[in-house]
């Protein structure tokens, strides 16, 4: 897994290439848990509800890219203005989308269900021949 990191004052950038296939969720998980520590101090912290939240949209959408869209390939984060701002590309062109309504006793299926729920806002754009998959989510300090 080869990672790039741009700071400036505001705004903090870091980018993986992700290279690995086992296990990629728990790589971005770790890596993102990271750069929330290092970015935000004591808010970026395990425990704190925004960090955990964060952490598990960043499994759900990994996830997803790897069991839906193709092979995930980058993992971007950015910091600003007290938001970060995550991004995974993968390579199917194919937009997620919810398969019915949402029902808590299902085994699968709740990802879309708490990027809704859980960040301040997501979405999906085309990139070459797939997509990134981004949500951004409220990091108080």
């Amino acid at each position: 897994m080869n990672g790039r990191d741009t700071q400036c004052a505001t705004t903090c950038t870091r980018r993986y290439e992700l290279t690995q296939s086992g296990g990629v969720a728990r790589t971005c998980r770790d890596l993102t848990q990271q750069a929330l520590i290092e970015w935000f101090g004591p808010a970026g912290a395990p425990g704190q509800v925004a960090t955990e939240d964060t952490l598990l949209l960043v499994s759900e959408v990994v996830t997803n890219a790897s069991t839906h869209g193709g092979v995930p390939y980058e993992l971007r984060l950015d910091r600003m203005n007290g938001r970060l701002w995550v991004q995974v590309s993968d390579t199917s062109p194919v937009r997620p989308r919810p398969h019915g309504p949402h029902h808590a006793a299902r085994a699968s299926g709740h990802g879309l269900y708490l990027l809704e729920r859980l960040s301040a806002a997501w979405g999906c754009v085309r990139r070459g021949d797939g997509k990134t998959v981004w949500f951004e989510v409220a990091v108080v300090p």
